[in-house]
């Protein structure tokens, strides 16, 4: 799997991230591990997280699982370019959310404990907190990272004003800068394009999307005939993810998901007789391909290639399976 620098860093990421936002929930823990298992077995190393994941049940539960993954893989820590977030409330006990400099503090010990690590390569706002000033935020996360238990930090879901303002505050009171924004981006949903993007490429800064694949809307299970049922996120909840995309604009969302179906079916029937054709590929027997729901020739579904990642070095692309 191919590596690409994070921001303005000399950190190579993968090009393909593991979102983890529902080990525990959708994965128990012998399925995530065994996710993770295959992801770095790929050639993957960057692994997301949130000390609020999943959304349904325990707070923390992603992190722990993850952290008594590396428990069991001494040695590994190190290949590992490990990335969680805060912001989120954790429990109701007051002052337990936000981006404070007592909270982010406390939630990365808390984080780090979970983890069962020593310290995290990326640690970002999971959004903004209209209730500190970023100063007092920036002044928190460069705190962390002085201590040396934080090597980068980065954003998740700013807009571009906030984003802006975050970057040219942290330059001009000399604090540690992001190095990268995770905002959601897939099909369904560009409206990053409209002043992210600029910003991100203004100042250098990796984009790590998350929802690449809408919340499973751009996966191929969903039909227009045919009522979400099973063990899918909509099958669960048929509202679920119905907020987002359809109630906005359902006849959009169908044309869009008809014209990703349309392609994925023209694409494989081009590739018969060589499953990896035109794409790249990860390295095993048999070779694993990086195509959108295009399978191997072991019959398994591969890691797809999503939106880009804009750093100094020009576009990659990153994912996540359980996003």
């Amino acid at each position: 799997m191919r590596k690409r620098l994070l921001g303005q860093t000399g950190v190579l990421v993968s090009e393909f991230a593991l979102g983890t936002m529902t080990f525990g929930q959708e994965a128990d823990e012998s399925a995530a591990g065994a996710v993770l298992d295959h992801y770095v077995e790929s050639g993957g190393n960057l692994i997301d997280t949130a000390d609020v994941y999943p959304p349904v049940g325990p707070r923390g539960a992603s992190e722990e699982i993850i952290g008594r993954w590396l428990d069991r893989q001494p040695g590994r820590r190190d290949s590992i370019i490990l990335a969680t977030k805060c912001r989120g409330r954790m429990d109701d006990s007051g002052n337990s959310e936000g981006l404070s400099r007592r909270w982010i503090i406390r939630a990365c010990e808390g984080s780090l404990r979970r983890l069962k690590t020593d310290y995290i390569d990326l640690y970002q706002a999971h959004q903004w907190d209209p209730a500190t000033p970023i100063e007092e935020t920036l002044a928190a996360f460069d705190s962390l990272v002085r201590a040396g238990k934080v090597r980068y930090i980065g954003v998740s879901n700013f807009t571009g004003w906030q984003l802006e303002r975050t970057v040219l505050t942290a330059q001009n009171l000399g604090l540690s800068v992001p190095v990268s924004l995770q905002p959601q981006y897939n099909m369904l949903a560009r409206e990053i394009e409209w002043e992210l993007v600029p910003v991100c490429l203004e100042h250098r800064l990796s984009i790590v999307p998350w929802g690449p694949l809408g919340q499973g809307w751009l996966s191929g299970k969903y039909r227009r005939d045919a009522a979400p049922t099973g063990p899918t996120r909509l099958g669960e909840d048929p509202n679920r993810g119905l907020e987002a995309y359809s109630r906005r604009n359902i006849e959009r969302t169908w044309r869009i998901v008809d014209a990703v179906q349309a392609v994925a079916s023209e694409l494989g029937g081009r590739r018969r007789g060589s499953p990896c054709a035109g794409w790249p590929t990860v390295p095993g027997s048999p070779p694993r391909c990086l195509a959108p729901g295009t399978p191997n020739s072991s019959g398994t579904t591969s890691w797809r290639p999503t939106s880009p990642l804009t750093n100094a070095n020009g576009p990659s692309w990153t994912t996540s399976a359980h996003r």
